[in-house]
């Protein structure tokens, strides 16, 4: 097997587009300008789909390892490899609803869903993203 060893990339006009320390961490031009960017710290650590219907099935995920339905409208997920912190952003999303973030641990969060009339309520298709550090 062989190995790449580099320590920056950079672009024909000698502009760096790209480097790596020597902890791994990548650091990437920002869009149109001269700041940077941890690439590490921009992706998503975790992202999970699921149809809330009936019993609460994992249509797809990624660092999401299950899903309880508590009642209707409630639903707990918890993460394959825990966040560093409770300070990380999660951003839930589906068809024809509201969602309240009822609370967020380092290895787990569970989530409300309402309708209009402010009623628990199932629906098919709920989206989780979270962003933040791995611990």
């Amino acid at each position: 097997m062989s190995n790449l060893l580099v320590q920056n990339i950079k672009h024909t006009n000698n502009t760096t587009s790209m480097a790596i320390d020597t902890s791994g961490q990548v650091t990437i031009r920002g869009e149109g300008s001269a700041t940077t960017t941890n690439l590490q710290q921009g992706l998503a650590k975790g992202w999970l789909q699921f149809n809330g219907t009936s019993t609460a099935a994992i249509q797809d995920s990624f660092n999401y390892a299950s899903i309880t339905d508590h009642t209707t409208g409630d639903y707990s997920s918890t993460l394959t490899n825990a966040m560093a912190n409770n300070d990380y952003s999660v951003n839930i999303s589906g068809a024809g609803a509201d969602f309240i973030q009822q609370s967020v641990t380092t290895s787990a969060t569970r989530v409300e869903v309402y309708n209009t009339s402010a009623s628990g309520v199932d629906v098919a298709i709920v989206s989780k993203t979270a962003h933040g550090d791995l611990a």
